[in-house]
């Protein structure tokens, strides 16, 4: 363990798992005071550090007791949280990631605070070169995929704009890529929910927020059964917490496996 520096957050609570996951990469886990309970990346976050907090709630007091000098959330959904945090004197950083750039940058700026600048540069440099290295592969496809990226089912939700950019990166195309800046899941409602077999995807990927994808509840859809996806088998599910954590997961494993998807459409479909 490096000395920690005096200007740097020694004791750091993360309200999500992106962060957590982002300073044990860092070898900075020491840092760490508590942790959201969705954590799952890495595994062994949950059995060395508190839950101290859900995605819209958490124990203040708890927290308070953990005396952090650095809290770290996500998002307009964790103002409140924030807030509350914030009145009683304590630390709280913020970021609102919504695209594969603004994930390189909060990284970047998360590594920086607790003194790792350089190390973070390195890591991300090699996640940036892997995305390259996919991209380099997709533009190579005959023929890129159609994609329909669901978030939730009831109603149906689209993917949000990290998502939409890696599948671009994959070698797919988003069946809704017109939603997918809608920083909110209520704004990226497909309003009318036939006019998703209407644009035919190819391929059809869950990633239920934590609710197991049911590829058999999707394919018996009213008026899906002449979907490309339903036709032929392509669909799939890629966990929430490898594709909806704005963080380290969805520029390496998330990606990878939106591109492992693709790549056996393509070899089926030359």
């Amino acid at each position: 363990m490096t000395a920690v520096s005096p200007y740097t957050p020694s004791r750091i609570v993360c309200l999500t798992e992106e962060t957590t996951e982002w300073l044990y990469l860092l070898g900075q886990e020491h840092r760490i005071v508590g942790i959201s309970g969705y954590t799952v990346r890495p595994r062994r976050a949950r059995d060395e550090k508190p839950r101290v907090s859900a995605f819209l709630s958490a124990k203040i007091d708890k927290i308070l007791a953990l005396e952090p000098d650095c809290v770290f959330g996500f998002s307009d959904l964790q103002a409140d949280i924030a807030s509350a945090l914030v009145r009683q004197g304590v630390q709280v950083t913020v970021f609102n990631q919504r695209s594969v750039e603004q994930i390189f940058a909060m990284l970047w700026q998360v590594a920086a605070l607790v003194g790792q600048a350089q190390q973070g540069e390195a890591l991300l440099a090699r996640m940036r070169a892997r995305l390259d290295a996919i991209q380099a592969a997709a533009r190579a496809l005959p023929r890129r995929p159609r994609v329909f990226f669901e978030e939730w089912d009831e109603p149906p939700i689209s993917a949000i704009r990290w998502v939409s950019e890696l599948l671009t990166v994959a070698g797919g195309d988003d069946c809704f890529v017109e939603l997918s800046r809608q920083a909110l899941g209520k704004d990226r409602i497909v309003q009318d929910a036939a006019e998703i077999p209407r644009r035919n995807p190819d391929i059809v990927i869950g990633s239920w927020c934590g609710k197991k994808f049911r590829p058999e509840k999707v394919a018996a859809r009213p008026g899906w059964q002449d979907v490309s996806a339903v036709r032929d088998g392509q669909l799939f599910e890629i966990k929430s917490a490898d594709i909806l954590q704005p963080g380290p997961a969805a520029l390496t494993d998330g990606v990878e496996q939106l591109h492992r998807i693709v790549m056996d459409w393509a070899r089926t479909h030359a």
